[in-house]
């Protein structure tokens, strides 16, 4: 017996997808296989901002997102305590520059991750890259995860040649 994900694969044309594209008015996310780019405008609630880091995590929870801070020392502590992972840091003219991956298998990491974003959407949309090991099925998973948000729709999908 056919499961209602099995079901809903079998529309699904067998070419390979090239890109994926959904969202709404307020969010844009754009799957490829190596990275999801994910814009967050200005108006986006911040429920959808939670919302849309925990449907990445579901479905790869080896999704990362990379960052580059520049901050007191003290600081990088404070991220690494939040579940951010330290790739690098060095000395710069106002403290330091210091790398870091936010790994999608920590909850305490996204929560402080989507708290980041959430600040920087008072004064200014945001961008992330966020890198995965996602394919054909599981852009077809994000799809259905993200398919749960109020107000979310596909807007474009391309297939390779």
């Amino acid at each position: 017996m056919k499961n209602s994900y099995d079901r809903s694969r079998a529309n699904v044309p067998v070419h390979s997808l090239s890109s994926y594209e959904m969202g709404s008015d307020d969010v844009n996310v754009v799957c490829t296989y190596g990275k999801i780019s994910v814009w967050f405008g200005r108006q986006t609630p911040d429920v959808v901002v939670g919302q849309t880091l925990i449907a990445i995590s579901k479905v790869d929870k080896s999704a990362v997102y990379e960052t580059e801070l520049i901050c007191d020392f003290d600081s990088i502590t404070n991220y690494e305590s939040n579940g951010y992972v330290l790739v690098s840091y060095a000395k710069a003219d106002n403290g330091y520059r210091a790398m870091f991956n936010v790994p999608f298998h920590s909850n305490k990491a996204l929560f402080h991750l989507a708290e980041n974003i959430i600040e920087e959407l008072k004064t200014d949309d945001a961008n992330l890259d966020i890198y995965w090991n996602g394919d054909d099925s599981d852009i077809t998973k994000l799809s259905d995860e993200f398919r749960k948000i109020k107000g979310w729709s596909i807007k474009e999908i391309i297939y390779k040649e």
